[in-house]
Order: structure tokens, then C-alpha cells, then sequence
């Protein structure tokens, strides 16, 4: 299959996604500088937000399989093929996987996507995996209601009768899918899907009333739905169970 790149050419909502990876994570400068990796840049505008960070000292490389750079500056950039890694084991602290695994490929392809990120972290750190939700009401690539909860073969029929597309490329997944994988990959995990919601609208939406409700709801409530959310987010480190 000849998937599309699908990079987010909106420059601007970079820099409020970087954010919210950096809160999630927890990231605080060091005595020496961060070796993060991004997997899918896409505009570059994640890679150099980290690279060009006024007080995070990051070393930062940048691999995508299709180069649609907006911003070069901050980092390094490799060009890939496929979801093998070019680097050596334990090299990063930091990997970054936002919204890539469901480009990689097949099921398989998924899941060495993922050994590939446990194999070059280094012990002590951690990544951000952020993977569209199968159940979210509108498909992200495509902006088309429904596609994703679609049986596979019905999928391109529809995209094709939208007028949106020939060819639907991505491989979305749900909640007990993506966990298992990891379980399968050796990571530890959690899932942060309900900070990552309150982050999002912290940032982006600061004071709307959907924010201020959201702030009086328990996580414990909030969690009972996670398998809703729109985007399944993990914060993972090298080895142990998931949970």
C-alpha cells in the first residue's frame, strides 16, 4: 500500500501540542542535555520546539519517511524507509511517537514500531505515544464521521463516495488493541488519556466553559470513558507491566 504522509502542515498547533507533550512527560532541564527523538516529524514544528527550548537543553534528531519540513532549525533530521531505526540501542531519553503508529503499516508493522522505540531508549527514560482512538466520532486524516468504525473493507468504498479520498492508508486502533501491543513490545506504560485531555483544553481552550467544567470532574469519573477519547495517549518507559 502507498500511504500518504498526512504531516500537520499547520505550523502554528505545533507549538501547543509540544507543550502538552512536555507537561505530560514532566520534563525539567538537566545536567546535561536531553537526547530526544521525534519519529514522524512531520513539519518539523515539534522537533524544533524542543531544539530551540529557552530553558530544556535537548539534543534533538527528527526521521520521518516523507520529508515536509516547515522549520529546519533545532535539530537534526534523518530521512527513514519503513519502521526500522537507524540508530543504536539506548540511545534516547526521549522518543516521541504523535500520531505515527497508525501510518507504520499492518498489525505487525505496528508492533515493531514499537520494539524499535523500546529498543533505542535508554534506561530511566520515557516516551510519548499518541494514537488516534478507532472510536473517535470523526476520523482526524480524513475530517469524514464514522470512517474508522467502518469494517476495513467498507472503508475506501466510503472515503471514495465522500469525495475525500481514494485509498483509506491508516490503521487505527482501540484501547484494548494498542495495549495489548505494548504488553507484547516489553514496555511499561500508563495511560494518560484523561491528563492529556485536561492539558489540551488547559492550552488551548483556557477559558472555556467546556475547561472549567472539565476541572470539577473527577479523574476517577473520566477514566471510566478513556476508552472514548479521541486520542489514546501513553506515557511508557523501557520494561515492566502496563497498566
Amino acid at each position: 500500500m502507498n500511504r500518504q504522509a498526512h504531516a500537520v502542515t499547520d505550523l502554528a498547533s505545533r507549538k501547543p501540542k509540544a507543550l502538552k507533550i512536555e507537561r505530560l512527560l514532566g520534563l525539567k532541564p538537566g545536567a546535561n542535555p536531553l537526547e530526544l527523538l521525534e519519529i514522524g516529524t512531520g513539519s518539523g514544528g515539534i522537533a524544533h520546539y524542543f531544539g530551540t527550548h529557552p530553558t530544556l537543553s535537548c539534543n534533538v534528531t527528527a526521521v520521518d519517511v516523507h520529508d515536509n519540513r516547515q522549520v529546519h532549525a533545532g535539530y537534526d533530521y534523518i530521512p527513514v524507509q519503513g519502521v526500522e531505526l537507524p540508530f543504536e540501542d539506548a540511545r534516547f531519553d526521549v522518543v516521541i511517537s504523535n500520531h505515527v503508529i497508525e501510518h507504520v503499516g499492518d498489525k505487525e508493522a505496528q508492533l515493531t514500531h514499537l520494539r524499535e522505540i523500546r529498543r533505542v531508549l535508554r534506561a530511566g527514560g520515557c516516551v510519548y505515544l499518541a494514537v488516534p482512538n478507532r472510536w473517535m466520532l470523526t476520523e482526524p486524516h480524513y475530517r469524514l464521521k464514522f470512517l474508522s468504525w467502518l469494517p476495513k473493507p467498507w472503508r475506501t468504498p466510503y472515503l471514495r463516495w465522500s469525495g475525500k479520498g481514494d485509498l483509506y492508508d491508516c490503521e487505527p486502533l482501540e484501547l484494548a488493541q494498542i495495549e495489548a501491543m505494548l504488553a507484547t513490545a516489553g514496555v511499561s506504560y500508563r495511560n494518560i488519556c484523561v491528563e492529556g485531555l485536561r492539558e489540551t483544553l488547559d492550552i488551548e481552550r483556557p477559558g472555556a466553559l467546556a475547561t472549567r467544567l472539565l476541572r470539577r470532574v473527577p479523574d476517577n469519573l473520566l477514566k471510566r470513558f478513556r476508552g472514548l477519547i479521541p486520542t489514546l495517549i501513553y506515557r511508557i518507559e523501557k520494561s515492566g507491566h502496563g497498566r
